[in-house]
């Protein structure tokens, strides 16, 4: 039989190891993609420079499968004591919810958010033999020629898949989608012709626009890049709204204390100013920023309305 005491006992075992686990000098930054990729590379990058404004070694644990959500799961579960870290992006945060059925976790009511840490701006690239010089030229041409057009994306429910139906859906021309495992094989039949535009990241796309083999139609970004300042945004030429900026960020497990969000979203915006943190960043393909935990937040409920209505609206079936 089980004593007052005994319930006792295991309660106080229990509160013993949630002070120890609370007091552990090292902190999990966890990254739900494989090792190497820019993502990877990104929370490497910030990890020792928050170890050191923290007082503590962040490590960074890689948990992939199920497009991010085992990594999100994983940090959503964990004790909001700020010790477990979720690099999150815009797919896993914004976009999964509206191609999940039964997403282990809910982005606003499992998480709190910290900051904002990097972007991917996106440039739409069409094919030389594309008669379009900027965003209006290739709409009326998509619109004479309807059903002839094909974009490629990195697969089925990516962001570049949502991102290219938002433009059709917001411009009403009809572009047939063809679905690639990655945007390098997206990529290459750009370059040989097999389809005749698609979203491609900035890194990806500049060799090929400055080396001729694709056109720059624009950026869909909410301001043009620093690199390309010559590039019109594709809201400024008519599409008014159209952003698909991937993002990547910080979120730690709902009901984190505020000052421990608070303490990392300082230390966070200090560190993404620095010059060193900014160029190493760029030659990873992104651009260093930082938000509010307010910006962050809003900007999560921002995009799961965008995605939930372009999911919705392209007739794309959740899985």
């Amino acid at each position: 039989m089980i004593s007052r005491r005994h319930i006792a006992i295991a309660i106080s075992l229990l509160l013993a190891a949630s002070c120890s686990f609370a007091q552990s000098n090292t902190v999990r930054l966890v990254v739900p993609f494989s090792t190497g990729g820019p993502t990877d590379i990104a929370a490497r990058v910030i990890a020792p420079l928050l170890s050191e404004a923290m007082g503590k070694t962040v490590i960074v644990d890689n948990r992939v499968g199920a497009t991010g959500a085992i990594g999100a799961d994983f940090v959503a579960r964990s004790p909001a004591d700020g010790t477990t870290i979720l690099f999150g992006t815009s797919s896993i945060m914004a976009a999964n919810p509206a191609l999940m059925q039964k997403l282990p976790y809910d982005p606003v009511r499992d998480f709190a958010a910290v900051s904002t840490v990097a972007t991917i701006e996106n440039i739409m690239v069409v094919h030389p033999s594309v008669p379009a010089n900027n965003v209006q030229e290739f709409i009326r041409y998509a619109k004479d020629n309807p059903g002839k057009l094909f974009y490629g994306s990195s697969g089925t429910g990516s962001t570049y898949h949502l991102g290219s139906e938002m433009f059709a859906n917001m411009t009403k021309t009809q572009l047939g989608h063809v679905p690639y495992k990655g945007q390098g094989p997206a990529a290459q039949d750009l370059l040989a012709g097999h389809i005749q535009l698609m979203f491609d990241a900035f890194n990806s796309a500049v060799p090929n626009i400055k080396a001729g083999r694709v056109k720059a139609l624009g950026i869909a970004s909410a301001k043009r890049h620093p690199d390309l300042p010559d590039l019109p945004t594709i809201s400024e030429q008519g599409v008014s709204g159209y952003v698909t900026t991937i993002w990547l960020a910080f979120f730690v497990p709902a009901k984190t204390p505020t000052p421990i969000v608070d303490k990392m979203n300082q230390d966070l915006r200090t560190i993404m100013q620095r010059p060193d943190v900014k160029e190493r960043f760029n030659k990873l393909g992104l651009q260093a920023v930082s938000s509010s935990t307010q910006e962050l937040d809003s900007l999560l409920k921002q995009e799961l309305a965008q995605w939930s209505r372009v999911v919705r609206d392209a007739n794309i079936k959740p899985e």
